[in-house]
């Protein structure tokens, strides 16, 4: 049966009208869940129970939000807070991201006492800052992390300038991990970077440097010395890890050439050693006699075996010994050093080279010199113990 315009037109409507609709149903948002208030109330109190000073059944926010952190910070302050506290106390219940348990219940114990009006240096803030770096804490100078307040609180102690002790804050030194162990050196550096203000990569740089030097002498102070001095330390050690990484760079071409001529590839092991084979002769060492075990002197000779130790030779003795690493990568030599130990110092004497024969080719003691003769005695004993040839 034959429609009429007017049916027809009104069917397109409709056809319109139900296409129009499916599109709606198709890009409509569902409807979003409540905030959960509930369940920021259990994150938060948990573990925390005693320290409640209002009822928690009865928060009643008047929020839209449904971000999981902005909730948990609202009813932290809603159950513990009875004064404001800064921002980088609150930021523990925002994200907890790299942090040990231990550290997360302290900053969470830390945030509850400020915010309940006690006293944070009687709840254990005595072992790392004072009364009046608590202070300084508690109000820092700027928006700054958990970490860079301490730091910044430690610095404002010490720096006339509140200026340089925001920036010895924003510096890397607030990023280490501090051992309590290690806390008076590290006031020490801070307390000599007020002293001597520098640029902040400056101070990173610094801070590089003397956490490698703490690392390998605990012993290390900041006592006598000046940023002039530092720096020029900083810069050697700086261009002695370029060279370490030159000769390691070496020592992987080399290894990846063996391989390939083998046929095979390089075994991760071998890439990841940082070691070279060196000459088939142990280590050695004889002890004189003495009846005062105190007065004993050990002679130790060593082979080095790696970029680090011939770069370490070089500094010590004042020689060029780690431009023969190639040498020693390849096969052709290997390097010596002979030390003498008594208690516990250990005091580097001569640095030697062998051939593949096992041959002494060189022997060079601090800044070049020769041998001496009591040095000669103690090689020729090394020698004959390990069937060294000296010429």
């Amino acid at each position: 049966m034959a429609r009429s315009l007017i049916q027809r037109r009104q069917e397109a409507e409709r056809a319109r009208v139900e296409a129009f609709e499916a599109s709606l149903r198709r890009v409509s948002q569902r409807a979003r869940p409540a905030p959960d208030f509930q369940q920021a109330i259990d994150a938060v109190k948990r573990g925390f129970e005693t320290a409640i000073v209002r009822d928690a059944y009865a928060w009643r926010p008047q929020m839209k939000t449904r971000d999981a952190a902005r909730l948990r910070v609202a009813a932290a302050r809603y159950l513990f807070a009875r004064y404001p506290v800064a921002e980088h106390l609150e930021h523990i219940w925002i994200d907890t991201t790299g942090l040990a348990p231990n550290d997360i219940a302290l900053r969470k114990r830390w945030y509850i006492v400020a915010a309940g009006g006690g006293s944070l240096y009687h709840a254990g803030a005595d072992a790392w800052l004072s009364r009046k770096e608590v202070h300084a804490f508690l109000n820092p100078l700027g928006r700054l992390s958990f970490a860079q307040a301490i730091w910044h609180a430690i610095a404002r102690s010490y720096a006339i300038n509140p200026g340089i002790a925001l920036r010895v804050a924003c510096s890397r030194i607030a990023q280490w991990p501090r051992p309590e162990a290690d806390l008076a050196f590290w006031r020490e550096v801070v307390r000599f970077l007020c002293a001597h203000p520098t640029s902040v990569e400056e101070m990173e740089d610094l801070s590089d440097y003397l956490a490698h030097c703490r690392q390998h002498h605990r012993g290390y102070s900041l006592k006598g010395r000046t940023l002039a001095s530092l720096t020029r330390q900083m810069h050697a050690w700086h261009r002695d890890l370029n060279a370490i990484q030159r000769i390691e760079a070496a020592r992987l071409r080399a290894a990846q050439a063996r391989a390939r001529a083998r046929g095979g590839i390089l075994a991760p092991a071998a890439s990841a050693g940082g070691c070279w084979s060196g000459a088939k002769i142990a280590d050695w060492s004889w002890t004189t006699s003495n009846k005062d075990r105190s007065k004993r002197e050990e002679y130790v000779m060593t082979q080095l075996r790696n970029a680090a130790e011939l770069v370490s030779e070089t500094r010590a003795m004042h020689h060029c010994v780690a431009s023969y690493a190639q040498k020693c990568i390849a096969g052709y030599s290997s390097i010596w050093s002979l030390r003498r130990r008594v208690s516990a110092a250990t005091q580097r004497l001569l640095t030697i080279e062998l051939d593949r024969q096992h041959r002494v080719v060189q022997v060079r003691g601090l800044a070049n010199r020769p041998a001496r003769t009591d040095e000669m005695k103690i090689l020729e004993r090394w020698a004959k113990a390990r069937g060294v040839s000296l010429s």
